[in-house]
């Protein structure tokens, strides 16, 4: 080998390289062939050769040198050699150009990749006795002791099955209870019933939905009505920069706000109304809760503070629009999610400790799950129980398609066929199958909201965390891989995923379209490669299906190929901002002025300006239009307000505002404080994402 590498870095696997290497195996083969006409003795113990005699140790050492040359890696086969010894015209072809003759359309491979590649196809290929893992139950007479019990009392399958059609009934049944307490809540004597609203709902409108002084949002003040939030909206929050003043509320609750000094709770209108009933004391996290909200008008510094487990965001200027909490509000209302996670719990148990049938275990489970994230502990948003009901249904029915599939093609069903360790089952598949579902509330901790790029560039912490994600599914893909190999199944999965990793990249690069790996899309990846019986594959498998289940019934078939405004959402549009020059300044006894022009539109597709004063839109004018045009902005006060204004331009694509400036300060001495470069947003993406959270309020 060493004379080939030799040869090969001299000649390089060119024409003259071929020629050598047919010449020396010519030449071997005529020494092997010398060797075996070399006739032994047998009286003597010499040889005749030519007329002349040689001795029996010469014998021998030629007969050494010949199984020499043949084990030699560039020998003749045997059969080769043996089929051309009557032909000296055309000697055998050495083993390794026969080897080579299966790469001919790779010889741009090098060799030692191509070496490679064969011993990895090889190892693929697992042991030559393939060993099919199966669970051995521990203590397999208390896990089989539910199985014996059913065989003793209920040996008929016809009484089996009625016995599951109760069950499942009464399932059905509890689970419409309970629900249908938490939708009731104690009548509020001179407010009515309360009325049912999201973690994300604002009295004031998003992107500028209030219109030109805040208009579409009136009345600002003698309005209100009773209310009831569901549990756990301290973890609603905001997921793009929200400006609030010279500030910017990012991953937090929008609540602006707090008690005065004067002990009264008093919220800015953009706040979320039950975050802001949370930090007061109205409502519990825990369970939800009623009360009522009341509008109070224009108010003016708004403290911050931190209350209940919410921090709020301080506002040192005033807002038109406010909102307060009735105190002495006797009302009783709670979230029932617990109580329903903890019906379904239980009854999913109960079947998995007694059922031995991968279909039956697995249906009824995935069912039961759906519509407890759904209907109960991770619910999208909706303005009624009908409206729940009917959106889970049109997710639902597609979900069940996908549940066939997963089970009888992608590994289900051969990871629960045939295994006898009922608690095992319960505790690794069905409690992994809860954590996936719940992951609102079990991967709650991990600083990752979306994987995209913009998402993990400004959220802390995230690129960290998706480090160690990606870390964990290494060491858990090493460990199903070797599974994989001692079963003899891994070179089939190995070109499945193989598949998968080219469709991604296709998907990544196709124009004007962002790959989006969503919670489902995510599980039904990783799914096949936990279709084996082991106890990881169990706890995996478990998780995956769960994370599945929630990503359906909680945000629905989104696209994993989405554009790039739909991934965007409220975030910065990089679009072109206003260049401001320092403003114009007046300070009179009675009233003081300031203001402002701009330089010419960076572009005909921009068609006029927009004026934000404390965050509510107080100027608009357009460049083409005769009646609205104006070629500056003009904003007065009172001489003696001692309070902070804050003002951001942006340019306007038909009636919708870019991005905005960053706010410049017109402070209480009445001097001017420039803004820094770069956009700012005045809309807020919730954790909703739009799914009819963040809606106007209309006061009545």
């Amino acid at each position: 080998m060493a004379q080939r590498s030799a040869v090969d870095k001299t000649f390089g696997g060119d024409r003259m390289f071929s020629r050598s290497l047919e010449r020396y195996a010519v030449d071997r083969l005529h020494r092997a062939v010398e060797a075996e006409r070399l006739v032994p003795s047998s009286a003597g113990g010499e040889t005749k050769r030519g007329g002349k005699s040689t001795s029996t140790s010469a014998s021998a050492s030629a007969s050494s040198t010949n199984v020499a040359v043949l084990e030699h890696p560039d020998a003749p086969v045997v059969e080769a050699a043996l089929v051309n010894q009557s032909d000296d015209s055309r000697p055998p072809t050495p083993r390794f150009i026969q080897d080579e003759r299966s790469w001919k359309r790779w010889k741009w491979v090098p060799y030692p990749v191509r070496r490679l590649t064969i011993a990895v196809y090889k190892w693929a290929q697992g042991p030559p006795s393939p060993n099919n893992f199966k669970i051995q139950p521990l203590f397999p007479s208390v896990q089989r002791a539910p199985v014996r019990l059913l065989d003793k009392f209920l040996p008929r399958k016809s009484h089996r099955a009625w016995l599951v059609f109760f069950y499942l009934s009464i399932w059905i049944v509890t689970f419409a209870l309970v629900m249908r307490q938490g939708q009731s809540a104690t009548e509020i004597d001179g407010w009515g019933t309360p009325s049912a609203i999201g973690c994300g709902n604002t009295y004031w409108a998003v992107d500028n939905g209030c219109g030109l002084d805040g208009n579409g949002c009136r009345p600002f003040d003698g309005g209100g009505f009773a209310f009831k939030c569901p549990a756990s909206c301290e973890s609603y929050q905001v997921l793009n920069p929200h400006a609030v003043g010279a500030t910017e509320v990012i991953y937090q609750p929008l609540v602006i706000g707090g008690p005065g000094s004067n002990g009264s709770a008093v919220y800015r209108g953009d706040s979320f109304i039950c975050g802001a009933a949370i930090h007061a004391g109205v409502i519990s996290n825990t369970v939800g809760g009623c009360g009522v909200v009341k509008l109070i008008g224009l108010q003016r510094d708004f403290n911050s503070s931190t209350q209940n487990g919410i921090s709020s965001v301080g506002f040192d200027s005033y807002f038109p629009l406010s909102f307060t909490f009735e105190t002495g509000i006797q009302c009783v209302s709670r979230d029932t999610r617990w109580p329903l996670l903890a019906v379904s719990v239980v009854f999913s148990t109960v079947l998995a400790v007694f059922v031995t049938s991968p279909a039956l275990f697995f249906f009824p489970v995935f069912t039961g799950i759906y519509w407890t994230v759904g209907l109960a502990t991770d619910p999208p948003g909706y303005s009624s129980i009908a409206g729940l009901f009917s959106n889970e249904l049109g997710n639902f029915l597609p979900a069940m398609f996908t549940a066939w599939v997963m089970y009888d093609k992608m590994g289900v069903r051969r990871t629960l066929k045939g295994l006898t360790a009922q608690v095992e089952k319960s505790v690794l598949w069905l409690g992994g199958c809860w954590v996936g579902a719940l992951t609102n509330y079990t991967f709650d901790f991990i600083p990752i909201q979306r994987l995209t790029p913009h998402d993990l560039d400004q959220q802390p912490g995230a690129r960290a965390a998706l480090a160690i994600i990606i870390i964990v599914l290494a060491v858990v893909a090493v460990s199903q891989i070797w599974f994989f190999r001692q079963e003899g199944r891994l070179v089939k999965y190995l070109k499945l995923y193989a598949l998968l990793v080219a469709a991604i990249v296709i998907s990544v690069v196709l124009p004007g379209l962002s790959l989006r790996i969503h919670h489902y899309i995510l599980a039904l990846i990783l799914l096949p490669g936990t279709s084996m019986q082991t106890r990881p594959s169990l706890l995996y498998q478990g998780i995956l299906v769960g994370l599945f289940l929630n990503g359906i019934a909680r945000w629905g078939w989104d696209p994993f190929l989405q554009t790039a405004a739909a991934l965007q959402g409220d975030a910065q549009l990089g679009s072109p901002l206003p260049s401001i020059p320092a403003p114009n300044i007046t300070l009179g006894s009675a009233l003081s002025s300031i203001t402002f022009t701009w330089g010419l539109s960076p572009g005909p597709e921009l068609d006029g300006l927009s004026v934000l004063v404390n965050d509510v839109e107080r100027f608009r004018t357009y460049f083409a239009d005769e009646f609205d045009s104006s070629p500056n902005f003009t904003w007065t006060r009172r001489a003696g307000l001692q309070e902070n204004e804050y003002f951001r331009f942006a340019w306007m694509q038909g009636s919708s505002s870019e991005d905005y400036t960053k706010a410049g300060t017109w402070d209480a001495k009445g001097e001017w404080v420039a803004m820094q470069p770069g956009p700012s947003r005045v809309r807020a993406r919730s954790a909703e994402s739009g799914r009819g959270e963040g809606i106007l309020l209309k006061a009545r």
